[in-house]
């Protein structure tokens, strides 16, 4: 899994368990509701300070999201 998409899998899966838009998240990090869109998709790389504002609005740490999602047992 590449790193951008380990990102944007993270950032969807906290945001929507915080109950947060996009909209609402991206008001108040201060950033354009599409380019959370396109973080959400994979599609750019993300700097840290994006994910230090998107961290502070979401009430986690930034390296949360970086966690690589645990494997399934099989």
């Amino acid at each position: 899994m590449d790193w951008r998409q380990v990102v944007a899998a993270n950032l969807r899966r906290i945001r929507q368990e915080r109950g947060v838009s996009q909209e609402t998240l991206a008001y108040e990090a201060d950033v354009n509701r599409t380019y959370i869109s396109k973080l959400e998709k994979g599609e750019p790389w993300v700097g840290l300070q994006i994910l230090v504002k998107l961290s502070a609005v979401l009430g986690v740490e930034p390296a949360d999201f970086l966690r690589r999602p645990a494997k399934k047992a099989k």
